[in-house]
């Protein structure tokens, strides 16, 4: 597994390889960085594994392609710096690398370059495409109005982006104005599910040419994140917002039900099975539910850290295990009994 540090006095970013089996570091990666951002300066995207490689994202706008197996670096570059990026950016790059038909796609945000794609095995541009400065979430892919796109946020709207050419498809801003724009969109069959702060959770469908219908085909006012991504299990919609939700799709985005627990404030993460769906608050507290059960009834509850207050990283699995990281140590936690 691929966890982001810093080093000890914050100049320098480090990458981290952990083995799986034991815990035990396989390699490191590190390069100056330095910076001043709210809520730290280490990296905010998750490290992209593909094809035996891995990609890592740092805050500052470094991007470099690593061995797996090594950490050797295979090609690295400063986005920011090579696609014309110049806005200030308060909490760094935060974008995830996405894969798509063979491109890994960026989003630097600079006037000639809002979004890019690169040969993933060389760095090399493929396309690039004008347009407005980064937002800080990360970007999907998925089959819209029949059409292959890519869809995420700029600076003040989301939008999609045809996967070969880079040409942009379509353009939604939020009717309420929103600052962050991190949540990821979530694509349910051919609709797309959008929670974003100050605008609450929408559901849009398509026209057959892959333009997004402007207006919802459904919509709930209170689940409204600023950074929290919501889960979709089945028919229900899970998401955290000063109290958890639960939402039914088929009737619109009704509330099934919601829960004004102790551990739930605005923010979580959420994983999600078919039969599960598996919550953890910024305490460290593991919350495991059903997702058919009619009210909040946990099934089980625990501490991972006993004194962890901001655990905002996401988990990372394999097999039967969850991998949390938190402020100062890496826990292994086996999910089957």
């Amino acid at each position: 597994m691929i966890v982001s540090d810093r080093e000890v006095m914050d100049t320098t970013d480090v990458f981290k390889c952990f083995k799986a089996a034991d815990g035990k570091e396989a390699w490191e990666y590190r390069y100056p960085a330095l910076a001043q951002l709210d809520f730290g300066n280490s990296s905010r995207a998750t490290p992209l594994i593909h094809d035996g490689m891995v990609f890592v994202h740092g805050a500052q706008g470094q991007l470099a392609c690593l061995e797996l197996t090594t950490g050797k670096v295979v090609w690295d570059i400063d986005t920011r710096d090579k696609f014309g990026a110049d806005d200030e950016r308060k909490w760094g790059t935060c974008s995830s690398p996405l894969t798509v038909d063979g491109k890994l796609i960026i989003n630097p945000g600079g006037k000639d370059a809002s979004l890019v794609a690169l040969d993933p095995k060389t760095g090399k541009e493929v396309w690039k495409t004008p347009g407005k400065p980064a937002s800080y979430g990360s970007f999907i892919s998925g089959v819209f109005g029949g059409k292959l796109q890519i869809v995420g946020y700029d600076l003040d709207s989301i939008g999609g982006w045809d996967v070969k050419s880079g040409k942009r498809l379509w353009r939604l801003a939020p009717e309420y104005d929103s600052k962050f724009n991190v949540p990821t969109p979530i694509q349910v069959g051919d609709r797309l599910l959008i929670a974003l702060e100050n605008n609450g959770t929408r559901l849009y469908q398509f026209k057959a040419n892959g333009e997004i219908d402007p207006k919802p085909v459904a919509k709930h006012r209170d689940l409204s994140p600023d950074s929290h991504t919501p889960v979709v299990v089945g028919n229900r919609v899970f998401g955290i917002w000063s109290r958890f939700y639960c939402l039914d799709l088929k009737s619109g985005l009704e509330q099934v039900w919601d829960s004004d627990d102790r551990a739930f404030g605005k923010y979580g993460v959420l994983v999600a099975s078919e039969k599960r769906v598996l919550a953890i608050t910024l305490e460290a507290e593991l919350i495991l539910l059903d997702p058919l059960a009619a009210k909040f009834d946990p099934i089980s509850r625990g501490k991972v850290f006993a004194d962890e207050a901001g655990l905002y990283s996401h988990p990372a699995f394999v097999g039967t295990r969850m991998y949390v990281r938190g402020s100062s140590s890496l826990v292994c936690v086996e999910l089957m009994a």
